[in-house]
This record gives C-alpha cells, sequence and structure tokens, in this order.
C-alpha cells in the first residue's frame, strides 16, 4: 500500500512549530515524479492513496508558475518488453508503457503550459527509476541556471529516492516536499527511511505551506 508522507513523522513538535519557510526565486526549480494514472487506483500498479497529494502538487506548482520559475514532470515511459516487468522477471506488473492510457498524467494534475517533460526508462535495460537515468535532465537543468531542486512526486522509496540521490550527487540543493509525495512501502516503513536517507545525504524535507512566493 502507498503510504502518503510528511515530515512530522520525522520531527518533534516543538521542532515543527519552528521550521523556517523556504522562499523560492531565481535558481529553483520544481520536479514532479511519475504522477501517472498506473501508480493511482485502478491503475496497474495501483496504489490507495497516491491521489491524495494531488490538491498539494497543483498548489506546489502554482507557486512556482506564479513566479515563473522552471517546472519539470517525469514520467515512466517503458516498452512493453521492460526488464522491470514481471513478464520479464522484475519486480514489478506491467505499467506506464509508453503510449499507454495508464502513462499518462493522473487526472486532476493540473498541467501549466511551460512543464517540461523527461520521459525515462524507455529503453528496456534502462532501470528507470531515477529521472536522471539515461535523460537529459542534467542538461535541462544547467541550461535553465538551476541550483537548488525541490522535488515531489511518488513512490518516495522508489523513484522520488532515486531522483533526489542522484540530484545531490551531481551538486544540486535538493528540498523533498514531504507532503506531496506518496511511498509505496513494500516493506512497512520504506518511505520514511527514504526521507531519512535522504536527509543523511544532505536534502532538506519542507511541505508545500512552508514555500513563500
Amino acid at each position: 500500500m502507498m503510504t502518503v508522507l510528511a515530515d512530522q513523522a520525522l520531527e518533534s513538535p516543538r521542532t515543527r512549530s519552528h521550521r523556517p519557510s523556504f522562499q523560492i526565486g531565481e535558481g529553483d526549480a520544481l520536479l514532479v515524479v511519475d504522477v501517472q494514472r498506473d501508480l493511482l487506483p485502478g491503475g496497474a500498479l495501483s496504489v490507495k492513496q497516491g491521489e491524495e497529494i494531488l490538491p498539494r502538487l497543483n498548489a506546489c506548482l502554482a507557486k512556482f508558475v506564479s513566479r515563473a520559475l522552471p517546472v519539470f514532470a517525469s514520467r515512466d515511459w517503458h516498452p512493453v518488453d521492460h526488464r522491470s516487468f514481471a513478464t520479464q522477471g522484475g519486480p514489478w506488473p506491467v505499467h506506464c508503457v509508453a503510449g499507454s492510457p495508464g502513462a499518462q498524467w493522473a487526472d486532476g494534475l493540473w498541467w501549466p503550459d511551460q512543464m517540461v517533460v523527461v520521459s525515462k526508462g524507455c529503453e528496456v535495460d534502462a532501470p528507470g527509476y531515477s529521472a536522471f537515468d539515461a535523460t537529459d535532465l542534467t542538461q535541462r537543468l544547467r541550461q535553465a541556471g538551476v541550483q537548488r531542486l525541490f522535488i515531489a512526486g511518488m513512490p518516495a522509496d522508489y523513484c522520488v529516492q532515486h531522483t533526489a540521490r542522484d540530484a545531490l550527487a551531481q551538486g544540486w540543493d535538493v528540498v523533498l516536499l514531504s507532503d506531496a509525495v506518496a511511498a509505496l512501502d513494500v516493506k512497512a516503513g520504506d518511505g520514511t527511511r527514504a526521507l531519512q536517507m535522504i536527509q543523511r545525504e544532505g536534502g532538506e524535507l519542507a511541505e508545500v505551506v512552508q514555500l513563500a512566493v
């Protein structure tokens, strides 16, 4: 079952009451990870709570758009014989096959005109967990002058985690929007452990309400 996460689980009440705001501006960008139909109820990799993050994602998008800041969206765009599928010996059901209805964006996700799409997992042997894996995202971010990357989406314990860690490894400041991610939690607590790992590696956690425009 997918679990919606928030950094309340990682902080004491005293810490939460003193969290600073994050002023967004020049050098900031937002990356929305894999908010696709197959990861929501009724999809091939059906989850029960993924739709709960959609309003917060839309609010976050609105904040970045209001400042004319770059917004990106990654998507799984798999061939039908992708190696991650159970039919090919992998761990997952067939999902987000390129061009299929399940690979389309989630109903209810706001789509601003300036959203830049990054397709991943397009080759049979490309794992595609990270939005940086065999894509041009690095080049796009550098061309846009991005210094700090805000990340939201799903699943927190797979694609979001791998994307955030790759961004940190490549030198970007990373802020994970913990109330706008959802975790698959194949093992109980995987999502929380993923957020903790991102923090240990230098990322920050925030909630959408903390973003000041």
